[in-house]
């Protein structure tokens, strides 16, 4: 995989799409990360280019004819572009400017119509050691072109038929009539390569698709879909220089429902109140379930007042009926919320829960179904048992 901090631009124009369509119901991240494939390293092009600009220099040196002289510049003129727009594109996506894709990929294109080109003239030219160099020059370059751009496999196809395709005309206009089997050679050679390419194409995106749902299995609650603790951890170090507020929220009277009406009652009802806190904290704020019947909701850069506004909406919210039940059957559960923000009540995610967990103890002595904001920092407080160590006790 590439260097996630890089994020390289999807291809604009239709034949350059056309040309790195990875295939059907491919997720857009998985599409931008094949794309970054695409560019490859600087020392896999140098190793690629120098091969093929040293076979043409040496061709050229034998037969200095004006059709190898030409091939000898066009192969420095496109890979000398190429070179040019990978150093452009890498140091674009590191500053998260637009890359040019279309060119790399015009680029490659041409790349291998000028080895189809150097090809069918040496085999024209009647020097069969010419002709021999560049022809396994050319067989070494489609392996090469297979397994760097299997992230888009139509390409490949093209690279490989501009390659290889001209082998078989230089052959027809050779005069010997033994390379006539090049018209069977390399249909079928075209053919398996490009195979094998759709086939290593389905199992890297197979497996950046696996990877993509074992990240997300490990930072989110497999109940509710919210964030869990590791991914309540990441929230904060993403939001964290927001200057965050956070809400700890635990329900009021969740016991009684799980042993009046079942655990399969209580996960239904968990995941009501998670839908609804998800719907009211909105998409910039972070909603996580940390355990039981305890959630906590992360807001960066809100103010006291909002915080506080969040917080008494939660509690009404909340309070309506779910409709979980039986035939349409509504449970009513309650709530209550403590606040912390930060750096008032500290700067870390521990010391902000710590301080919202004191609030929480509050608001329940005090009643229930209310918000409670934390008087003091954290750090007043360490010695103190929290509300969850409370109740787990």
């Amino acid at each position: 995989m590439r260097d996630t901090q890089k994020v390289y631009s999807p291809p604009r124009t239709r034949i350059a799409r056309w040309l790195a369509e990875p295939g059907a119901d491919v997720p857009e991240p998985i599409r931008l990360a094949l794309i970054a494939n695409l560019y490859g390293t600087l020392p896999i092009f140098v190793g690629g280019v120098a091969n093929t600009i040293l076979v043409a220099a040496v061709i050229a040196a034998r037969l200095p004819t004006p059709p190898i002289l030409a091939w000898l510049a066009l192969e420095v003129a496109i890979c000398l572009g190429r070179l040019a727009v990978l150093i452009v594109a890498d140091r674009a996506a590191r500053a998260g400017r637009p890359t040019p894709t279309d060119l790399n990929l015009m680029l490659a294109v041409a790349w291998a119509g000028s080895l189809g080109y150097g090809t069918f003239v040496s085999l024209v030219s009647g020097d069969w050691v010419a002709a021999t160099l560049a022809c396994l020059s050319s067989a070494a370059m489609v392996g090469g072109t297979c397994f760097r751009n299997f992230s888009a496999p139509r390409l490949t196809a093209v690279m490989i038929a501009l390659t290889l395709g001209p082998c078989c005309l230089g052959a027809a206009l050779s005069g010997e009539p033994l390379l006539a089997v090049t018209f069977v050679q390399i249909p079928g050679y075209l053919l398996a390569m490009t195979r094998a390419a759709y086939r290593l194409n389905g199992m890297l995106v197979a497996t950046m698709r696996a990877e993509r749902e074992n990240a997300a299995l490990a930072l989110h609650d497999g109940l509710t879909g919210l964030a869990n603790r590791a991914g309540l951890n990441a929230a904060f170090e993403r939001h964290g220089h927001r200057a965050p507020g956070l809400l700890y929220l635990d329900l009021d009277g969740f016991k009684a429902i799980n042993d009046t009406h079942g655990h399969a009652m209580g996960d239904r009802l968990l995941r009501s109140v998670a839908e609804r806190i998800a719907e009211e904290a909105g998409p910039d704020a972070a909603a996580a379930r940390i355990g039981g019947d305890e959630f906590v909701v992360l807001c960066p850069g809100q103010a006291r007042g909002a915080l506080i506004d969040l917080g008494e909406r939660l509690i009404a919210r909340i309070a309506a009926p779910h409709p979980i039940g039986p035939e349409g059957q509504a449970l009513a559960v309650g709530v209550s919320v403590g606040i912390a923000t930060a750096p008032e009540h500290g700067t870390g995610l521990a010391a902000l829960m710590r301080a919202a967990d004191s609030a929480l103890y509050r608001a329940k002595s005090l009643g229930k179904g209310r918000c409670s904001v934390a008087s003091r920092k954290a750090a007043d407080v360490l010695d103190e048992p929290s509300e969850a160590e409370r109740r787990r006790a």
